[in-house]
Formats: structure tokens, C-alpha cells, sequence
């Protein structure tokens, strides 16, 4: 495990959930290109099904939460997520397993979208209708990934800018204080979804072991099947006390429906 402390600017390695996730965005990327030169028309029909649009998901579009994120449209804005997702999954990806990192990414995409819609819902039925803007790009991704650093290894420093040190934990807040402010703007419903994201990201965080999300399903299941395999055990040991009463002998069973021996103390033997 690498030593956590004060760090200059290096991006860390590219492997497993981090080049999947940022090859996958970049072939996004470059195939919409390429479609958009042979059928620009065709092009702005994929993105207007592909992008979430809280109207148009409402009204059937199930897809667009698991689609909006592969769609990138600008050079900049893409070459600032695909760098930002490389530094930000590549560092997590060295303290916890892929499959980890790929279930809080994952997370905080869908989280962002609902959050999304959540907004456009709430404010149509306030009567202050919300923009639709359709959302497009990792950018909800990343803040959740953002999140989880500033939670996990908040005391670690990062250069802002290549240029200011500051801890993990202070650039999380800045990022999570702009998008709040960009609330009282004309993109709220992108700041409001960003927001939901790193929503997402500190609920996975709370709720998912750190060995990744079939970890953390594997050892649900085995504890809701020990607990029926208890309650089976319970229900026989009461139907056998009642069984044996009726035969004039009485037998008792503790709450875990083992046998109390009345006669010994000795009670290690069920232990």
C-alpha cells in the first residue's frame, strides 16, 4: 500500500477498473466523432436518446441513466474528464480492488441522473418548472470518486492547478461549495445532479464493503440465510419442547434453540 502523506502531481497507474473506465469514455468519444462526419443528422438523433433528459426519461427513455455518461461533445471538456477520472479512479484503484471502484462510479453516475430527475420533478410540481437541459459526460462519476478521496484520505495533498497544495478533503468542499452555488443559476439542474452524485458516491461509501460490491452482496445473503437457517432451528426446538410435554417430560430450549441442560451447568458443549 502506498504511503499517505503530502504527494507531488503524478497521475498513478493505468490498469484494471481505470483504463477499462477511461477507454471505454474515450472509444464514446471518438465513435460519436466519426458518426457525426459520415451522418451529422443521425448523430443528433443518438445524442438527444443518449443524454438524460428528465422529460424525455419520464416519459419512457429508461435507458439514459446508464447511456448520458459515455456521450462527450467538446475536446476540452472531454480531455478534463478522462484526466480527471484517470488521476481520481487510479488513485482509489491503488488502496481498494476494481470491482470497488467500478460499483462507486457506477453509484455516483446513477445517482447523479436521479438526482436529475428529482429536481425536474419537484420543481413541476411546485409550479417553478426547471430547465431540461439533457446531461451528458462522467462529471457526476467523477465528483463521487472525488468524494470517496476527500472521505477516505482526506489528510493526503494534491497540487490545484498543478501549482497549490491542498489536502483531499478541502478540495472535495471547494468542488461540492461551487456546485452549490451554481444552484442560484441558470444550470441548476446540472449542479443539482452533480450534487447527487457525490451523494451517491458517500452512501456507497457507507453501505459497500471495501472489497467491492459482490463482497458486500455475497456476505447480505449468507447473513438473511443464517438468519432463516436460526429461525428454523428456533421453530423445531419449540415444536419439540410442545412434543415432549405431551409425553410427561419437560425440555427446555434458549432463544437460539439449543437444549439447557437443566442437570449439568456445563454449557460450553453449545458454545
Amino acid at each position: 500500500m502506498r504511503r499517505l502523506g503530502s504527494t507531488p502531481f503524478a497521475f498513478p497507474d493505468f490498469h484494471g477498473a481505470t483504463r477499462r473506465l477511461v477507454f471505454v469514455n474515450l472509444a464514446a468519444y471518438f465513435a460519436l466523432i466519426l458518426l457525426g462526419v459520415l451522418s451529422p443528422a443521425l448523430t443528433a438523433h443518438l445524442v438527444r436518446l443518449l443524454t438524460f433528459n428528465p422529460f424525455a426519461f419520464l416519459h419512457g427513455a429508461l435507458w439514459q441513466p446508464f447511456t448520458y455518461s459515455f456521450i462527450h461533445l467538446s475536446l476540452m471538456g472531454t480531455l478534463f474528464e478522462l484526466l480527471s477520472l484517470w488521476f481520481l479512479a487510479g488513485f482509489l484503484e491503488g488502496m481498494h480492488t476494481d470491482g470497488w471502484v467500478m460499483g462507486l462510479y457506477a453509484a455516483s453516475v446513477l445517482g447523479t441522473a436521479l438526482a436529475g430527475g428529482l429536481l425536474y420533478i419537484a420543481g413541476a410540481s411546485i409550479d417553478l418548472p426547471v430547465l431540461a437541459a439533457p446531461l451528458y459526460g462522467c462529471f457526476g462519476g467523477i465528483f463521487g470518486l472525488l468524494v470517496a478521496i476527500g472521505v477516505l484520505y482526506g489528510e493526503m495533498e494534491f497540487l490545484l492547478f498543478f501549482t497549490i497544495g491542498i489536502k483531499a478533503k478541502y478540495m472535495a468542499i471547494i468542488y461540492g461549495l461551487v456546485a452549490i452555488a451554481m444552484l442560484f443559476g441558470e444550470q441548476r439542474l446540472y449542479a443539482f445532479a452533480q450534487l447527487g452524485g457525490a451523494l451517491a458516491g458517500w452512501i456507497y461509501l457507507r453501505t459497500v464493503s471495501r472489497r467491492g460490491l459482490n463482497f458486500a452482496l455475497s456476505e447480505r445473503w449468507f447473513a438473511l440465510r443464517n438468519r432463516y437457517y436460526r429461525w428454523k432451528r428456533r421453530r423445531a426446538a419449540r415444536k419439540f419442547e410442545v412434543y415432549m410435554r405431551k409425553q410427561g417430560r419437560t425440555v427446555r430450549f434458549d432463544g437460539q434453540g439449543r437444549q439447557i441442560d437443566e442437570d449439568h451447568d456445563d454449557k460450553s458443549r453449545w458454545n
